[in-house]
């Protein structure tokens, strides 16, 4: 095939820019939308062509202009034009993935399942089915009699939330939610994965989705392999399966230290969060010695995990209740943590308050490199409508800057991986952290290459952090220093 060069727009992502909410960005809508302009099936071939170049034209200079009035065009023509061919490569490139392994991993977790189906049936005292919310309902609240939490249009609500909240009374709720959580798995990912592997290149060949978020985070379909569920034993086994398609070769995994956190020290103008930062510590022990109120050398694990909870939850807008029931603590104590929180990082709560005035005021927010994302919703009767845009008027900033950091990371990591003929490969990208394939000898090379682009993607008022790994498949992975 040939590579297209000098290309002059992509109609798709200057709406996308333009309006991160709209559903639907396919020529025929756009045209609609903003040229009132039909465009219907025609019997000859030429002229639906030509009635759809013409579309494609019109589209162009309309939405150039609104690009250059929202002062968007420096993001566009820089940052996400330039990356539809980087991201083009990653497809086209795949990433090895062993389908034996994953053939035998789908049969452990059949006779996992198995295992747990036989244990609730004797805890239930009767066969049912499990994957049956109606079923489920009857032998948790009428024949076993716990207690009811929550009911829907059609019954007992046995979501993961009640569940998580029946825990406590009854051993079998544990087994369900495994069994739950084990049977997404497999079907999902270990057995729905299994069949997206090319049989020609061994690979999966995953599709990007540049303009689906409205922060604008890249998300990945066919596989997702975004949302891969790590935190289960087998999810993060999962990654041994993927490894390099060149002999002797290596996968080389570069993530981001807390890149949400260190965008919210920068935006927010935080005096504690930036000296934090800037002297390197760790910024949830940090929290954890001013929550708890010990000096951080005595910061024990379960303070630190409880610290990193408010740290992230913060950033989502968490409420009490929702940290409470993360930690499955009371909303009192919850409560208290959110309050110390503020009163250590004042700076945090100052920008929260008027992020959140900025956007009533011009009705949408923007991060780092100038992206938008209109919100309407503040504007809501609806009080829970407007709660969540107050929550992404929050968040949007700090998660779209820490994208716009990615991306622009990943256009120098290309450029340097052209300009200097080296062989490795970036594969992937997930969350905060670029997936490469890399030949032994480049090692060295690909990780001051990898760290300087990423760690100087932007300048900031706090230093970014990348830890780089390097190992003979995505699981076993040892630090490269």
């Amino acid at each position: 095939g040939y590579t297209i060069q000098g290309m002059v727009g992509d109609t798709l992502l200057e709406a996308y820019l333009t309006n991160p909410a709209l559903a639907k960005l396919s020529l025929e809508d756009l045209s609609l939308q903003y040229l009132n302009q039909l465009i219907l099936p025609a019997p000859d071939p030429v002229w639906e062509g030509c009635r759809r170049a013409e579309a494609v034209l019109r589209l162009h200079l309309y939405l150039r202009e609104q690009l250059q009035k929202a002062e968007l065009t420096s993001l566009y023509r820089e940052v996400e034009l330039p990356l539809v061919q980087v991201l083009a490569r990653m497809e086209k490139t795949g990433v090895y993935l062993d389908a034996a392994a994953l053939e035998k991993m789908s049969e452990e977790l059949g006779e996992r399942l198995e295992e747990l189906r036989r244990e609730i049936y004797i805890l239930a005292g009767e066969e049912f089915n499990i994957n049956s919310p109606r079923q489920l309902g009857v032998i948790l609240f009428e024949k076993l009699k716990l207690p009811v939490i929550k009911r829907t249009k059609t019954g007992y609500s046995t979501d993961a939330e009640v569940l998580e909240e029946l825990a406590e009374h009854h051993e079998m709720i544990a087994l369900i939610l495994e069994h739950r959580q084990l049977v997404k798995l497999k079907s999902t990912y270990v057995d729905g994965m299994r069949h997206l592997i090319n049989p020609r290149t061994g690979k999966v060949h995953t599709t990007f989705n540049q303009a689906i978020t409205a922060t604008g985070r890249l998300s990945s379909t066919e596989p997702n392999l975004q949302n891969i569920p790590i935190r289960l034993e087998y999810g993060r086994r999962m990654r041994k399966f993927f490894a390099p398609s060149e002999p002797g070769w290596l996968i080389m995994a570069a993530d981001y230290s807390q890149i949400e956190l260190r965008a919210l020290a920068h935006i927010s103008r935080d005096k504690a969060l930036i000296q934090a930062f800037q002297e390197g510590r760790d910024i949830h022990t940090v929290t954890a010695s001013q929550v708890f109120e010990v000096p951080e050398d005595q910061v024990t694990r379960e303070m630190r995990y409880r610290a990193k909870a408010v740290n992230f939850g913060i950033v989502y807008g968490i409420s009490d209740f929702g940290l409470a029931r993360d930690l499955g603590i009371s909303r009192t104590e919850a409560k208290k943590y959110i309050t110390q929180y503020f009163a250590t990082y004042r700076g945090v709560r100052e920008y929260m308050v008027s992020i959140v005035q900025q956007a009533r005021d011009q009705g949408y927010v923007t991060t780092l490199l100038g992206r938008r994302r209109y919100l309407p919703e503040l504007f809501s009767s609806n009080r829970n409508v407007r709660e969540f845009g107050e929550r992404a008027a929050i968040n949007t900033p700090i998660q779209g800057t820490a994208a716009d950091i990615i991306k622009v990371a990943m256009l120098r990591v290309d450029r340097e991986i052209n300009q200097r003929q080296l062989q490795s490969r970036m594969l992937l990208q997930v969350h905060d952290e670029l997936i490469f394939e890399v030949p032994p000898e480049e090692v060295t090379e690909m990780t001051g290459l990898v760290r300087r682009a990423m760690e100087e993607a932007v300048t900031l008022r706090i230093p970014l952090l990348v830890a780089i790994e390097v190992g003979p498949n995505w699981y076993d992975l040892t630090p490269c220093i």
